[in-house]
């Protein structure tokens, strides 16, 4: 039996939540409109198509859930979501290739998140296009990609975020930060690009508000993607004196840096934003005990039963060891969408995002809404630790890896609320 059915209170509740759901799903009348398409447009292939397949999975759930309970509601009868993927090959041109053919196949609502330089990209193309063809209007979805402008001065009327801007997740970090009255001195590690930018600037301002009396010792950026050796930035750290690393890095220059620190007996913790992210439990392993912090909307440790429960009907639909990456955000977007259009009784774009504005949407344990002045969702934030599953808090482990998160703090909605400077324009 696999960990994630181990515990009793957890079974039962995932027991009666898929029951309910395998009913409801017999019971309510299939949807016999015509199909209301949703495009992906998203890296399918090359280096990232794992996380290409992760999304797809968590989209794809979302429209079976949608679908299970009837589809949408409009007012000419119910219609069932239908999901067309699109293959970027992490390319912001290809990416605005499969745009026009989407605009071409009249594909009205396009979803994308894997790099905020390709979203911005998307943005600003969309915005033409409605401009331009009224008639053939397309609605842009973001589940991930979380630079700050895109809801402040970059900000657009076709444009809604579903995920926590790097503001918003640097905040939720400098609050645990702020309570550790240990760290006395930080340094920030990053990559060398307009992300790694944001973080360390971001860091800098916010620590200055919430603890002035930190010192920032080290703020060095690294080739992204080619440092094979990370012993020498781990020497700079600890000659920094260092009590914490903040830093954005993902994929492998998370990994190589966090294991370098313990090869070299670094005692320090990370804080880092996507420590929970696709393989990199497992590819941390025991180096990231106890010293990784990250922070997410959600995560399987949450607790509770209902979150529980939804966490194993996931598993259930997709019970592959490396498919256990589920990510809350991209499925509740399917269903927020969907609920905007049974709001707005018609899958019209330009009537669907004036139902989002303002949308309030709880799935029975992750209360959320849409701000109408930027487009950004509100929702709760997790900051989490890194440890080996079976301990305390942490029941689940992610991707079998044996290596899971527990939560240090939960934040609420109303917590997680940050300025805007957006001064939007409407149609």
């Amino acid at each position: 039996m696999a960990k994630w059915q181990r515990t009793a209170a957890t079974a039962l509740a995932a027991i009666s939540m898929v029951a309910a759901t395998c009913a409801l799903g017999q019971n309510a009348a299939k949807p016999g409109g015509a199909p209301i398409q949703l495009a992906l447009i998203e890296g399918m292939s090359g280096p990232f198509a794992n996380a290409g397949a992760a999304v797809e999975r968590n989209l794809r759930f979302g429209v079976e859930q949608v679908n299970a309970h009837g589809g949408v509601k409009l007012a000419d009868g119910a219609h069932p979501l239908e999901l067309v993927v699109l293959d970027s090959k992490g390319s912001t041109e290809e990416a605005l290739t499969q745009l026009r053919a989407a605009a071409d196949r009249h594909i009205g609502y396009i979803m994308q998140g894997n790099s905020s330089a390709v979203a911005a990209a998307l943005i600003g193309a969309i915005d033409k296009q409605n401009s331009r063809e009224p008639a053939n209007r397309e609605l842009f979805l973001n589940y991930s990609a979380d630079d700050p402008a895109l809801t402040n001065a970059a900000c657009s009327f076709w444009h809604f975020r579903f995920d926590a801007h790097a503001g918003m997740r640097m905040d939720a970090l400098a609050e645990v930060i702020q309570r550790d009255k240990a760290v006395k001195k930080v340094y920030l590690l990053n990559q060398d690009y307009s992300f790694g930018h944001d973080v360390s600037s971001l860091a800098r301002s916010t620590l200055a508000t919430r603890r002035p009396d930190i010192a920032v010792v080290g703020d060095e950026f690294h080739p992204i993607g080619r440092v094979k050796d990370f012993a020498p930035y781990i020497a700079k750290i600890r000659a920094s004196g260092a009590d914490a690393v903040i830093t954005g890095n993902w994929g492998n220059d998370l990994t190589l840096l966090v294991k370098a620190a313990r090869e070299q007996g670094l005692d320090t913790r990370f804080y880092t934003f996507y420590g929970n992210s696709l393989g990199a439990p497992a590819a941390l392993g025991d180096a990231g005990v106890k010293h990784v912090i990250a922070v997410a909307d959600w995560h399987p440790n949450a607790g509770g039963s209902a979150s529980d429960a939804w966490y194993a009907a996931f598993r259930a639909r997709f019970p592959a060891t490396q498919d256990d990456y589920p990510v809350l955000r991209m499925p509740l977007m399917i269903e927020t969408l969907a609920a905007a259009m049974t709001r707005a009784g018609t899958a019209d774009p330009l009537a669907v995002a004036r139902a989002l504005e303002g949308l309030k949407f709880d799935n029975g344990f992750h209360a959320t809404w849409m701000r109408a002045d930027d487009h950004q969702l509100i929702q709760p934030l997790y900051v989490m630790e890194m440890d080996k599953a079976g301990t305390p808090g942490v029941h689940f482990d992610n991707e079998g890896s044996g290596y899971g998160f527990r939560t240090v703090l939960a934040l609420q909605p109303e917590q997680t609320v940050p300025p805007t400077t957006c001064k939007m324009k409407r149609p």
